[in-house]
């Protein structure tokens, strides 16, 4: 953990449990589920966070970020069935291949402030979900 200007209590990471069950039947015919939970740090400004390695942190942060938001904006976008799918452009979403394309349903909770002095942050909060 480290502190930044915007969050005293920064893990400056993201968070992956991936549970996968397999289970069989007496006919050996194999059923696999995947539940994958993820935290995903907050996004930060340059301006608003330290400077040297918090910086970077936060720009690399920021960088899995948007290769997330790509990802989604394509297999959300009928228009654009098809598509290449860039994946390989963060190790997030390496990690989360199989959670956000083919036969999966994917929820994305947001955790935002009604604090007025935040808003801008609660607004692309809100647009990212």
């Amino acid at each position: 953990m480290a502190s930044t200007h915007a969050n005293q209590f920064s893990t400056r990471s993201h968070a992956i449990l991936q549970l996968t069950i397999e289970t069989a039947t007496k006919s050996n015919e194999i059923s696999i589920g995947k539940l994958c939970l993820i935290d995903l740090a907050g996004s930060e400004r340059a301006g608003n966070s330290n400077k040297g390695i918090r910086m970077i942190e936060g720009a690399n942060i920021n960088k899995s970020l948007l290769a997330l938001g790509n990802c989604i904006l394509i297999l959300s976008d009928p228009k654009k069935k098809g598509n290449f799918i860039p994946y390989r452009d963060s190790k997030l979403t390496r990690l989360l291949k199989d959670s956000l394309g083919g036969n999966t349903n994917t929820v994305m909770v947001a955790c935002v402030s009604p604090a007025g002095m935040v808003s801008e942050e609660t607004i692309h909060t809100l647009n990212y979900a």
